[in-house]
């Protein structure tokens, strides 16, 4: 089949100069200034600008479609792993208790509740028929009120997170049409009396920066300023505690924290601090309401892995330790109860929860046998019960859901994941493997293959990694990857330095200044699959999105003839001009991450050095297959398409460059549960057709699938 032309887009010149350097940006006209109409009219985008994207679409399709039935045969395989009328375990809440439910063939959920005793079951809020006629639709929160009359739900329709929140009467199913919120976050937090809520605005760069009150029955034009936050460099957000007695104010970036608190019985008083922003000291609170005292989980007096300080709301400055920092154990969340706390930790790159009694102050911890395995809190809605509730799961088991009596430690199974299609954990192996960096430090890896699939060298690889913001890639279950480890391919999460696998300390050697290292340590990564015998040069495609694109665009530019194909989602990849750009959304919360190139020459050469877009050389490349979002605000989608087009400009090579825009999404892709499918079907297709492994079938079994998806163009 002959191969099609790719698109080549114009170069017209373009200069930017900082601290004496002087940087050529030919793709720049790929930029919208008119980006922010676009958040919420991508209609509006520049006419040659949507003609370049659209070609590059077109172009991919092109290249995908030789591929033939398999993008479906894939998708039919992923849909069929799903159990589609899946439901969430209740969560109870007071008399009442919550859950999500799917209908057949559903894309969105429906939000429902019943009487604690399971009678009663309702419908509170049908996201599919809000969804109806919608181009984009995605349920960002929903919060109901203490009495649980009305729920207030924050629905984002363009992908580009500014969202509308509205008031849905629980009795009558009708949304209060005055009490309808625009420009929000989605963030949001009920007074006790359920008569007024709070919630976080958007500013013109799309920056939550303000905490309104809104009073039910009114217009939002007569909503009340509660805090403003002046400072670009930091996010705000909300919460409550379990016992509803507080809200919580945050303020942070990713290196500092400033928490205010509401009395939720007195919403019209002024927030009250907690303790003010100190440069580099974190700090989360809960509140304990039995004992009225504040829980901290602070870095405060260089607990670099953190510890837990409590403190009374009379005086909120004056902290006391009582759980103390012990290096190599990160502490990760708290969860307050009436006679307990519950904290989840990080050791040896594995999690662990441990329980404490209020009473005694004993400590328990809840272990695990397996090698490689995720644990997630999920305090829940009540703060009087001895009930907590956590997930469990590994690369070959699913999800599973309990709920621990932490008065009797009688662990009970309330869901488990179920895969329609068939799924056999015991053929299938997890296993971790640790890489020898640069500098000596040890990287985990987390591994899942079939236990037919050779070990000899012959198999190929994927490789996927993130290594920023402190973010810890679990190494939980997938059903989708499932589709690559059937055929043969050695699934693998490098754990690189600028995450916290390994402890906070692990994320300060990978950001700023040490930024190289999550680079060499995804390289090390790579080299270690080869050195022990799994697979072999040429053979491995890497794999990330948004900053983690930014980190395989690096490792093209340090190791090109080290990989077979890469894939980059919603990548980060045009940095340098972005950290030089302070109106874009996330530009000043990103300089304590990155640096600040336009104040600081030594934060300007050392994102210049690694920016993948500043760096993409005259040689041969791996294929390469990138996303992007048009109305993305997190990673803007010229980002993506300014490096495609230099990278398919520059390769010496004929290998692929495709670029794939959705033209009505942002950062998460297509909303919904199937259309997310349908993309990471793509991803799969490129990989195995790249990889020219779609043929061997030999561990899919064809029969749970039905044919009329693959022919349900």
């Amino acid at each position: 089949m002959k191969k099609p032309n790719p698109p080549r887009a114009a170069k017209k010149p373009y200069r930017q100069t900082h601290h004496s350097f002087t940087r050529e940006d030919e793709y720049a006209w790929l930029r919208d200034e008119n980006w922010q109409t676009i958040m919420k009219e991508p209609h509006c985008l520049r006419a040659d600008i949507r003609r370049y994207l659209q070609a590059e679409n077109a172009y991919c399709e092109a290249i995908i479609s030789q591929t033939g039935e398999l993008p479906e045969l894939l998708f039919a395989e992923m849909q069929a792993r799903i159990k589609e009328d899946e439901r969430t375990p209740p969560m109870p809440n007071k008399q009442w208790a919550w859950a999500w439910h799917y209908q057949q063939g559903a894309e969105h959920p429906q939000i429902c509740r019943s009487q604690r005793d399971g009678t009663k079951p309702q419908i509170v809020l049908d996201c599919n028929k809000e969804a109806d006629n919608e181009t984009y639709f995605k349920l960002i929160n929903h919060c109901p009120t203490p009495a649980q009359d009305l729920l207030a739900w924050a629905v984002d329709r363009q992908g580009s997170e500014h969202c509308t929140i509205y008031m849905r009467d629980i009795a009558s199913q009708k949304d209060n049409l005055p009490d309808r919120l625009e420009n929000a976050s989605g963030s949001m937090a009920w007074a006790a009396d359920g008569q007024y809520i709070f919630y976080v605005l958007l500013d013109d760069q799309h920056r939550p920066n303000r905490v309104m009150c809104h009073r039910l029955g009114t217009m939002q034009s007569a909503d009340r300023l509660v805090f403003e936050e002046k400072d670009a460099g930091f996010f705000v957000s909300l919460s409550a505690s379990r016992s509803g007695d507080i809200i919580f104010i945050d303020c942070y970036n990713h290196e500092t924290s400033e928490i205010w608190v509401i009395d939720a019985y007195k919403p019209e008083a002024a927030p009250q601090l907690i303790a003010p922003r100190l440069k580099g000291v974190e700090y989360t609170a809960t509140y304990d309401a039995a004992r009225k005292r504040l829980i901290l989980l602070t870095n405060k007096d260089g607990a670099v892995d953190y510890k837990l300080m409590q403190a009374t709301l009379n005086e909120p400055t004056n902290w006391q330790e009582f759980i103390p920092h012990k290096a190599g154990c990160l502490l990760l969340d708290v969860a307050a109860f009436e006679n307990h706390l519950v904290w989840l930790a990080r050791e040896n790159a594995l999690p662990a929860l441990y329980i404490q009694s209020v009473k005694t102050g004993d400590i328990k911890q809840i272990a695990f046998e397996e090698e490689a395995y995720e644990l997630t809190l999920e305090a829940g809605f009540e703060y009087d019960t001895n009930i907590c509730r956590f997930s469990y799961a590994s690369m070959t088991r699913p999800e599973q859901i309990f709920d621990y009596n932490m008065e009797t430690d009688v662990r009970q199974l309330v869901h488990e994941q179920i895969v329609p299609s068939g799924h056999e954990p015991n053929n299938y192996i997890t296993r971790r493997l640790w890489a020898e960096a640069k500098d000596g430090a040890k990287i985990p890896l987390s591994l899942l293959y079939h236990k037919d699939t050779p070990l000899d060298g012959t198999a190929p690889a994927l490789l996927y990694g993130y290594g920023a913001y402190g973010t810890i890639i679990a190494a939980d279950f997938s059903t989708t990857r499932l589709s690559l480890v059937d055929r043969g391919f050695i699934y693998a999460i490098a754990h690189i330095r600028g995450g916290k696998a390994m402890g906070h300390n692990w994320f300060l050697q990978g950001r700023g200044k040490k930024k190289q290292n999550s680079f060499t340590d995804f390289i090390a990564a790579a080299h270690a699959l080869i050195d022990n015998g799994l697979t072999q040069k040429k053979q491995i495609t890497i794999h990330g999105g948004s900053a983690g694109g930014l980190l395989v665009g690096a490792a093209l530019n340090f190791a090109p003839d080290l990989f077979c194909g890469a894939v980059a989602e919603v990548p980060f990849v045009d940095i340098l001009a972005t950290m030089l750009d302070d109106t874009l959304p996330l530009t000043p919360p990103e300089w304590p991450e990155w640096g600040n190139p336009i104040k600081n020459a030594d934060d300007y050469e050392t994102i210049a050095a690694y920016a993948p877009y500043e760096n993409i050389a005259a040689c041969a490349y791996p294929h390469i297959l990138a996303t992007a979002g048009l109305t993305d605000p997190r990673v803007t989608y010229w980002e993506p398409a300014k490096w495609v087009a230099r990278l398919r400009e520059r390769r010496t090579d004929d290998g692929l460059t495709l670029l794939k825009t959705n033209m009505q999404a942002g950062h998460g892709g297509k909303a919904g549960r199937f259309n997310r499918l349908r993309e990471i079907a793509l991803i799969y297709t490129f990989i195995l057709y790249i990889h020219n492994k779609h043929i061997d079938n030999k561990h899919i079994d064809n029969k749970h699938i039905d044919n009329k998806h693959i022919h349900n163009k």
